[in-house]
């Protein structure tokens, strides 16, 4: 027997109604229910946050059925969204930046990790006389996708060492298996990737590691300052039409970043798809150690963490307007300090 929520209402009254079917009543104020979220390699430490949000039902316990499509790089997923493919963006909270500077307004509302988590590394096979960056000059660096965050961070460290990006061939690998084949057949020199590529290839000694973000040390020394990564952002107008939609994927992702925190590196292995730990488990965790402080805590995008990126885009980008750039417009915690009333704890 169907029972429409008019009745329900007649016959338990709203209080008795949130109590008997509380996600019903929960559901009631979501604008959108149904979400598609474009991710860029999703098997990624990087997004573990997202993964764990999905397979542990945090998205359905707020009232959303949330699909995630996965691409092969940040810049594609963030091309599904701003054609009007998908709602929201998992991945590098830089390309907020970018599109502003291009009149496009996109906020980021709630944080995955603290630290970029990208390792820039060379083949110990077809660069194994590396001595210092300049020796990059005219090599082949494989990306997860051209423009994608791996892209930046490699593009940030050859300016910092007096090199354009022009200087190198940028070639799309992707950030699984195949990334993993590119560096080992030596269709590539050097590599900008996370784990768990990185920790594979350094495990069987085929990669040195030249630059590493995956501590915030190593980050703070590398960019000056706290540089955020990957978040959930969407469009401003998303935004502004559906806040409530926002607040309950904002809900599940920090309940999913305090799910992280608490678990053993056993339980997040055994709980990601089998293909995520490439055939490896105890590399997959060997990674996860590596990456643990990495991973947002709580959601929350650290205060100097935007003008950081601001700075890291306008290093590498030939006359980046960054004068015109209003970095309040491309973030909020508004939404994560919410969620983090809601769930205190993991």
């Amino acid at each position: 027997m169907s029972i429409s929520r008019r009745d329900l209402l007649k016959l338990t009254g709203v209080a008795g109604a949130a109590a008997v079917f509380p996600a019903l009543v929960r559901a009631q104020g979501i604008e959108k229910k149904e979400v598609q979220i474009a991710v860029g390699g999703q098997a990624l430490i990087y997004y573990l946050p997202l993964t764990i949000a999905e397979l542990k039902g945090y998205f359905k316990d707020e009232g959303l059925t949330a699909k995630v499509i996965d691409f092969a790089g940040g810049s594609k997923a963030l091309q599904a969204v701003v054609g009007g493919s998908a709602d929201v963006v998992s991945g590098a909270f830089e390309h907020t930046i970018i599109l502003q500077s291009k009149g496009q307004f996109y906020r980021t509302f709630v944080q995955q990790g603290r630290a970029p988590m990208i390792v820039l590394g060379v083949s110990t096979k077809t660069m194994a006389h590396y001595k210092t960056p300049a020796d990059l000059k005219g090599k082949k660096i494989g990306v997860t996708a051209p423009g994608s965050s791996t892209n930046m961070m490699a593009s940030f460290f050859l300016a910092k060492h007096g090199l354009k990006p022009a200087d190198v061939s940028f070639i799309g690998v992707g950030a699984g298996a195949g990334a993993i084949t590119a560096l080992r057949t030596g269709q590539i020199d050097a590599i900008a990737n996370l784990d768990p590529v990185i920790s594979t290839l350094v495990h069987t000694k085929e990669l040195k590691v030249i630059a590493d973000t995956r501590t915030l040390k190593d980050t703070q020394e590398i960019f000056g300052g706290n540089m955020p990564s990957g978040c959930l952002y969407t469009s401003q107008a998303f935004i502004d039409k559906n806040p409530n939609t926002v607040q309950a994927m904002a809900n599940a992702m920090v309940r999913a970043d305090k799910w992280i925190q608490a678990a053993s590196f056993d339980d997040i292995a055994k709980t990601v798809p089998k293909g995520y730990l490439l055939g490896d488990p105890d590399l997959y965790k060997l990674a996860l150690q590596g990456n643990k402080e990495a991973l947002s805590p709580d959601g929350m995008v650290p205060a100097d963490g935007p003008e950081t990126a601001l700075k890291a885009q306008a290093a590498y980008i030939p006359n980046f307007p960054i004068s015109k750039i209003d970095v309040s417009k491309i973030w909020t915690n508004d939404f994560v300090i919410k969620a983090n009333k809601k769930y205190p704890h993991a």
